[in-house]
């Protein structure tokens, strides 16, 4: 059993080897906390987290680092959270807030996640398998090219150029939109290309020909809007951390490239609430992972839909302070997403 002073001595283990990469010593924690005891104590409490394989000695140093076992109590340990600064959460609101879309917001999320915390930074979007069609718009780009553009209930819009005589046609291109979205207003994505299929007999004869290629497209909208996937940055911050890492960061690198690692992984990790869940180094393994550590929070989408937000980086992170970056990025994008983003209703 770990006394609450090893546990304190650990703590401050973690905390100057994130912020030094250097191994710790007894003496520089007396030097630096205020333990109120001798450095021989200090000793006796480090020897004992060595044995409980909760720190261990990189080298011949003196000093000792914490173990993927370390992190993973000092992580839960962690009865509160630093809140974030009033600039930070001014950050997350000016910035976010000129979004437009969902992939505007995403791709912004991700770019400011990864500058708060030094990480990669990833984002799930939303699980498309109870979106809904909300609405199709047709619009003319010239004699025989429409803009098609399908909008889900969940704030994803996706929008494809097709050659078409429909764009010489005013009032075909009416008629066209309106019976289109009555055939999939509300319809489940899921349904959505049997709609689509059907939909031709529903068409006037006249208009069967300018149609066909504006219902090829929106079959393959609705089929690449089913598939989950992710949005990232920072990736270069891997590089500025390479020392980190025993080895080559490019499986690492490859990893997160392979998006259905992380979506798999994303959707094994267990999520509490708006609570942030760490992933550290050997829980990763199987995903070759093994030197990372992946922080992840959910956030809340129109429709109900719940996604994964979170960073990974190597197992020398700054837990403390990257979990309150996820945790408040994820809380701001569910507020904001709540208020329907990219439906005119902000």
């Amino acid at each position: 059993m770990v006394s609450d002073r090893s546990l304190a001595v650990l703590r401050v283990i973690v905390q100057d080897y994130v912020a030094t990469s250097e191994p710790v010593g007894s003496k520089s924690i007396v030097e630096r906390h205020s333990f109120g005891v001798s450095s021989a104590t200090i000793r006796n409490d480090m020897a004992q987290l060595e044995e409980d394989g909760l720190i261990t000695a990189p080298h011949t140093s003196s000093g000792r680092v914490p173990t993927d076992k370390g992190y993973r109590v000092f992580v839960d340990q962690l009865s509160e959270l630093r809140p974030l600064s009033g600039a930070q959460r001014n950050a997350i609101e000016t910035f976010l807030g000129e979004s437009a879309d969902l992939d505007e917001v995403l791709g912004r999320t991700v770019r400011l996640l990864s500058q708060l915390t030094n990480q990669v930074a990833l984002a799930q979007y939303p699980s498309f398998g109870t979106a809904r069609v909300r609405h199709v718009e047709f619009v003319a780009l010239g004699s025989h090219r429409v803009m098609a553009v399908l909008i889900t209930d969940t704030g994803r819009v996706d929008q494809r150029i097709v050659e078409t005589t429909a764009g010489a046609d005013a009032e075909q291109l009416a008629r066209l939109r309106e019976r289109i979205n009555a055939e999939l207003g509300g319809v489940a994505l899921a349904d959505a290309s049997a709609q689509l299929a059907a939909a031709i007999d529903h068409i006037e004869p006249g208009d069967r020909d300018a149609a066909a290629p504006l219902l090829t497209s929106l079959a393959e909208q609705v089929a690449a809007n089913r598939h989950d996937r992710l949005v990232m940055a920072g990736a270069a911050n891997l590089a500025r951390t390479e020392r980190d890492f025993s080895g080559s960061i490019f499986p690492v690198l490859e990893a997160i490239e392979e998006q259905v690692t992380i979506l798999k992984l994303f959707g094994e990790m267990h999520l509490e609430s708006d609570e942030v869940t760490a992933r550290i180094g050997r829980e990763n393994a199987e995903y070759g992972l093994s030197e990372t550590s992946v922080l992840a929070s959910g956030y809340s989408a129109p429709g109900g839909s719940v996604a994964r937000l979170g960073v990974l980086g190597p197992t020398r992170m700054d837990y403390s302070g990257n979990m309150v970056a996820v945790r408040a990025v994820a809380r701001y994008l569910s507020r904001l997403l709540g208020d329907d983003i990219g439906q005119g209703e902000r």
